[in-house]
């Protein structure tokens, strides 16, 4: 829940919410800003403390997709999504819905977010906002417990194809990996995640181009 802003407008909506967090501090944010939902300090990682049917949806905006690293040798990315879905499933009253936008980094990572979700028990599927967007894509995870329900079509689909319900990657951008799964520091694939993380965070970063990340040969 971070700092509680979307918990605002949950509120102004008339709804009342329990958001959990991971940081200490940011929770400390949402405490100075007096939000009206209650917080809680938690790993979803290792699950959703809380009583069967208790919820009547879920909203979670970018941050499952961090279920997907190993920051700890303990962590193994499936068994912790698994967990994380399985008891959001129970925690989830029959007929209820969970949204979940998140930044896949490639088709694995979404196959294995999706599976996990599945396994759990839930229906549903991915949503793409602007598909044909760089800068403006956005992936939905959209699920129901106990009943199908129907996605809603993502926004800017109207001039794409109408096939378009899966994120498409390329692997392009996974070729060079270290043990831990990142890419290694000062190859192309390096510099264009971290060109990538700067243009989300609002910063000017020049274009990419087939020269990004080239080695300069050595002075003859």
């Amino acid at each position: 829940c971070g700092s509680g802003l979307s918990g605002d407008y949950i509120s102004d909506e008339g709804h009342y919410w329990i958001g959990m967090d991971i940081s200490p501090a940011m929770l400390d944010v949402a405490v100075e800003r007096e939000v009206e939902g209650d917080l809680l300090l938690a790993d979803v990682g290792y699950g959703i403390p809380f009583r069967p049917g208790m919820f009547d949806g879920c909203i979670s905006i970018s941050a499952v997709q961090w279920l997907c690293n190993a920051d700890k040798k303990s962590h193994s990315p499936p068994k912790r999504l698994y967990r994380f879905f399985s008891t959001l499933y129970t925690a989830l009253a029959q007929g209820s819905r969970a949204v979940l936008q998140l930044y896949p980094e490639n088709s694995e990572q979404l196959e294995l977010i999706t599976a996990q979700a599945m396994r759990a028990g839930f229906t549903g599927g991915m949503v793409v906002d602007y598909p044909n967007s760089a800068k403006a894509k956005k992936f939905f995870l959209c699920l129901f417990v106990g009943t199908s329900g129907t996605l809603p079509k993502g926004l800017g689909t109207e001039c794409a194809d109408e096939e378009i319900h899966q994120a498409k990657f390329t692997n392009e951008r996974t070729r060079f990996r270290n043990a831990k799964g990142k890419s290694v520091k000062k190859s192309k694939d390096w510099i264009l995640e971290k060109k990538e993380r700067r243009r989300r965070q609002g910063k000017e970063v020049r274009a990419d181009t087939k020269y990004t990340g080239r080695k300069r040969r050595p002075r003859f």
